[in-house]
């Protein structure tokens, strides 16, 4: 309508029908003047309609743009979560086996106070270890009457076998938490698989009592010490010159001590602590100043999938502030043992940084369970 009016407007008018006056200057520039402001009037709100036209094209473009964003940011992130991308705890567990299992096995140590200790009296287990293996199977779904522990000896923990208590038969077992160091020839090896670490202890040497003090390794040199075969801890005796008695078992090299067979047994502090509480007037704890930390972690054979889960019950403990398992594990078997072993170090108060585990997690779950 805008351009018609100003048409109009711009139209010559008409001359005066015959017998009217002719009109005045002041009436045709007054006329003028009218023409001019209407046109105006009229020229701005047609300005103004385009600048909103153009505001509202851009508009509807910005949201038709931000949408068709919208619609691919959420097929990206369904394709991450349903097809593409790590897998998520449910396909772990079926690519790990868990919700076929019954029971689950474990291989553990069963004659190392405050580690993983069975009383055949009570017939119970105790010890850190015995707490980190009911912490990865509660996060599994296990009851704890449904975890069976074997006890193991040291070279058949790369095996992943343990013998039957009752039967005597070998058994297979689906872990291994047997204070067993993470170490790169370990690794190496077929059948090892390593959880991230657990807890961080050193080695250390524990004499009988009317034993010279021990102040570092080289103390040791040309004397009798036993350790336990496949440990970490008889290389640095060797090297340094100690005749290096091996043992499958810790209590075989404390019988050995005990008729002064052997001057020492060396292994981890946290495993000799515990025979160091259990016998304070028996035996001297020594600790050797060395650097090198001992990390112990769990060993899951060839099950990859399985070890993500172990990964991930290590990475709730570690991450989450309300999960006190670790520490209360800690404190009950740990903690109790300093007075007995006074300025030797035990293991590490905290547990070590664990990694959260490359895990597929929907937007509404909650990663520490």
């Amino acid at each position: 309508m805008a351009p018609e009016l100003v048409r109009l407007l711009l139209r010559t008018p008409p001359p005066p029908a015959p017998g009217q006056p002719e009109p005045t200057a002041e009436e045709i520039a007054s006329q003028t003047l009218a023409q001019q402001e209407v046109i105006e009037e009229v020229i701005t709100e047609v300005q103004n309609a385009i600048v909103v036209d153009r505001e509202y094209r851009f508009k509807v473009w910005r949201l038709a743009g931000l949408g068709l964003l919208i619609v691919i940011t959420i097929a990206v992130v369904l394709g991450r979560l349903f097809v593409g991308g790590p897998p998520s705890v449910a396909e772990l567990r079926e690519q790990a086996g868990v919700d076929s299992w019954t029971e689950l096995k474990i291989g553990v140590k069963d004659d190392q106070f405050g580690t993983a200790y069975y009383n055949p009296v009570t017939k119970q287990w105790s010890g850190f270890d015995i707490d980190v293996a009911y912490m990865i199977a509660e996060d599994l779904g296990f009851r704890r009457e449904d975890v069976r522990f074997y006890g193991m000896e040291s070279e058949d923990r790369a095996r992943m076998q343990a013998n039957d208590p009752v039967s005597g038969e070998r058994v297979s077992v689906q872990m291994v938490i047997a204070s067993y160091s993470i170490t790169q020839e370990r690794e190496d090896r077929p059948g090892v698989t390593f959880s991230q670490g657990y807890l961080d202890t050193e080695q250390s040497v524990l004499t009988l009592k009317d034993h010279a003090p021990v102040a570092a390794l080289k103390d040791l040199k040309g004397k009798r010490v036993c350790s336990l075969s496949t440990s970490t801890s008889q290389s640095a005796l060797g090297e340094l010159g100690a005749i290096v008695i091996q043992k499958n078992r810790v209590r075989e090299c404390f019988a050995l001590l005990d008729i002064r067979d052997v001057e020492a047994v060396s292994t981890d502090a946290a495993i000799l602590a515990g025979w160091k509480n259990q016998y304070p007037d028996k035996y001297s704890h020594f600790d050797l100043g060395l650097d090198l930390t001992e990390r112990w972690g769990v060993n899951v054979g060839e099950n990859l999938a399985l070890k993500e889960l172990v990964d991930l019950t290590l990475y709730r403990s570690w991450a989450d502030p309300k999960d006190s398992r670790w520490e209360e594990a800690y404190d009950r078997n740990f903690q109790v043992e300093v007075e007995a072993n006074g300025d030797t170090p035990i293991a590490v108060a905290h547990q070590p940084r664990a990694e959260r585990p490359d895990v597929r997690w929907l937007p509404w779950e909650d990663p520490l369970g």
